[in-house]
């Protein structure tokens, strides 16, 4: 066999895989913990050393630390080593050439405590095919990548906290570094995400220290979210306590085993009932996150020119409630509660009436000829509150700056369990990367010619806004801009096309309700509860308030 194909990177030689008309690149690492053993955990991500001769780069490598059976995005069959130094990265591309191509870059889901880029579902290589570089990446995760406290402040580096966030810009400083070497364009990279990392995205929008390293975003089912460094802190007490420790210390910390961290990471999880059921995640701390995503999108702080692709599935939360044993059976009086539970928690400064939000659902959705029984009208008000309405008012207070915003509705139903989840949580992943056409994901996707077509225009989508900044193709009709008169938004489904404001009168009824965009915006106080909610009366919210216990909020997967 001969030699595979090679790049050059400032640490030394790579050599990848050829696929037949896409070059393979795995498991390079950008990063890696401080040599020093006391500041290797809850530090700055740094260089990787170079390495002599020629590195081979054919398989990925190991994932952020996470609990067993909680890789969110592994498919059946697959097994990925675990460990600390998780930091590497994976390039699809046309070839390793002079050319120079749009760069995409995406960051997975998993609620920020599960995942990896490395999963079979997010392989690039068909995105590639369409004329771009693909890059995923594998970042700190759960405690180890966001435990925000005080105690946990680094000498070297501003704030306590979002060392996940951290890892992910110098993702993004390696890739705007050796684009160029993989065939790709420094100044056209696109960040997109979804879930948990269409969050990370929101946040690098919002970021001062990430201005310069994307020059487009693509926001998948997530939203502007941090938690307050208070909030925060206390989980990192209480995370402390269950390990035996007296208080919060980065030190002793450091040298817990991984696998008991976990294991007092996953004790505390089930029952955490704030911050749309994520313990752990970005936290305003006066480092990297001076000020909530919201408030710095809103003011601009980012890089507010950036154009902004974001889009919702119909039926998120559908994902959800399909695994609550009070959503099943549902009738009207138990949907109100569960509805004037979710408000109660929400921490609204003027309260909505959970019959006013009832009566608003089932009679808009009535004469759009739409089922109102009530577990239909509780994964509408889930899906609104917590995915679309957040990201429709992103895209207004970021459109509002003169930036180029475009939106899309993922209308594609999956057919598993008869249907009943709808175009939930996640189905918009293999069509966004083409997996559609694997076996074991079309159980959950979907298959079939219409499947692999519809994939086929939404993988050209977003190449082209990758490549110019606008998705208009010539698989889909011509894609307008989002504009806060006109509404206009892509619906991706079986039969693409675009609608005039889709959901305006839900929309109009939160915007009576809602302040001006920021953290005090639809997700109130930072504390709506996204699956707490859920859990029966007196109840902590545990595996039985959502998917699995490690699977909890996001399942890209």
């Amino acid at each position: 066999m001969g030699a595979g194909p090679r790049a050059q990177t400032r640490y030394g030689t790579v050599e990848g895989a050829d696929l037949g008309g896409v070059q393979a690149f795995l498991g390079i690492p950008y990063a890696v913990s401080p040599e020093a053993s006391e500041l290797r955990r809850f530090g700055p991500p740094v260089a990787p050393p170079p390495w002599r001769g020629v590195r081979t780069a054919a398989a990925v490598g190991p994932v952020a630390p996470q609990s067993a059976g909680g890789l969110g995005s592994q498919l059946p069959g697959e097994r990925f080593e675990q460990d600390e130094e998780c930091r590497t990265l994976n390039i699809w591309t046309p070839a390793a050439d002079e050319r120079r191509r749009p760069v995409l870059v995406f960051l997975h889901g998993g609620a920020f405590l599960i995942g990896s880029g490395a999963s079979a579902l997010y392989a690039g290589e068909r995105l590639a095919r369409g004329g771009a570089v693909v890059v995923t990446c594998n970042y700190r995760l759960g405690a180890f990548g966001f435990l925000a406290h005080p105690a946990l402040a680094h000498p070297a580096v501003e704030g306590c906290a979002n060392f996940g966030l951290a890892d992910q810009l110098c993702a993004l400083a390696f890739v705007h570094e050796h684009a160029v070497a993989f065939g790709g364009d420094p100044e056209r990279v696109t960040i997109f995400g979804e879930s948990a990392g269409a969050m990370s995205v929101a946040a690098l929008v919002g970021m001062p220290a990430a201005r310069g390293l994307f020059q487009r975003a693509v926001i998948q089912s997530g939203m502007a979210f941090a938690r307050p460094l208070a909030l925060a802190s206390a989980f990192a007490e209480e995370l402390s306590a269950a390990l035996g420790l007296a208080a919060v210390d980065r030190d002793a910390l450091a040298q817990v085993p991984a696998d008991e961290l976990l294991a007092a990471q996953a004790s505390l999880t089930g029952r955490v009932d704030e911050g749309l059921g994520m313990p752990l995640g970005p936290a305003i701390d006066g480092g990297l996150l001076e000020a909530h995503p919201a408030d710095l999108i809103a003011r601009g702080a980012g890089s507010p020119g950036v154009p902004v692709l974001a889009g919702t599935n119909r039926d998120e939360f559908a994902l959800f409630s399909f695994l609550s044993p009070l959503a099943r059976d549902l009738d009207d009086a138990g949907l109100r509660d569960l509805v004037q539970r979710y408000l109660d928690s929400a921490g609204l400064a003027d309260p909505i009436s959970p019959d006013a939000l009832v009566d608003t659902y089932r009679t808009a959705r009535a004469a759009r000829q739409q089922a109102t029984e009530p577990r239909a009208l509780l994964d509408a008000f889930g899906t609104d509150w917590i995915f679309r309405i957040p990201l429709l008012r992103l895209l207004e207070a970021h459109g509002a700056l003169g930036a180029p915003t475009y939106c899309y509705r993922f209308d594609w139903g999956s057919p598993l369990a008869s249907g009943a989840l709808g175009a939930c949580h996640g189905i918009e992943l293999p069509f966004v990367f083409g997996s559609v056409e694997e076996q074991l994901v079309s159980v959950f996707a979907g298959g079939g010619e219409a499947a692999e077509q519809l994939s086929a225009a939404v993988r050209a989508a977003w190449v082209a806004f990758a490549a110019s900044g606008d998705p208009s193709c010539a698989p889909l009709p011509p894609w307008p801009a989002y504009e806060p008169t006109g509404r206009r938004t892509m619906v991706l489904g079986p039969d693409p096309h675009v609608e005039e404001a889709p959901g305006e009168a839900e929309r109009r009824f939160f915007a009576e309700h809602l302040g001006p965009y920021g953290h005090d915006g639809p997700i109130a106080g930072a504390r709506p509860r996204s699956l707490a909610f859920l859990a029966p009366a007196g109840e902590e919210p545990g595996p039985a308030a959502g998917p699995q216990a490690q699977r909890s909020t996001d399942p890209g997967t």
